[in-house]
């Protein structure tokens, strides 16, 4: 299986409810890099998986409200823990809308699989993969 990645990051802040967060609870701030990798079985006819440029203008674009924002008062996360793993499909979510609208570019539609990687710190991360339906 052939794949391209592409990177970004956002600045937010956000908090949890539960003691099971414990100090996370509170109110802060969170730098996470953003790799989303992009799967298919063969290439295009261009003998590439996805346009590097359109893939990262869609990271971008879906990144972008969600940077130097306080999540919690965002209407799309009313409600919800905005977790490392949480984060990882919602991204997924929208990377996989781009795919399927064409987006990506002609090829775009050929991507199987999607995976979207956050980079919590260098020493801990999460994501979420699956296929593109």
């Amino acid at each position: 299986m052939f794949a391209v990645e592409v990177r970004e990051h956002i600045m937010i802040a956000h908090s949890f409810k539960g003691e099971f967060f414990g100090p996370a609870q509170k109110l802060h701030g969170a730098t996470f890099v953003v790799d989303v990798a992009f799967f298919r079985n063969e290439l295009t006819e261009n003998g590439v998986v996805v346009d590097i440029g359109r893939a990262h203008d869609a990271l971008k674009a879906t990144l972008g409200p969600l940077n130097y924002q306080n999540l919690d008062e965002l209407p799309q996360f009313k409600g919800k823990q905005t977790t490392t793993e949480y984060l990882s499909k919602y991204i997924f979510d929208a990377m996989s809308d781009a795919a399927r609208e064409g987006r990506l570019g002609p090829g775009g539609e050929g991507i199987v699989k999607i995976k979207v990687q956050l980079h919590e710190s260098h020493v801990a991360r999460a994501w979420y993969e699956g296929a593109v339906n």
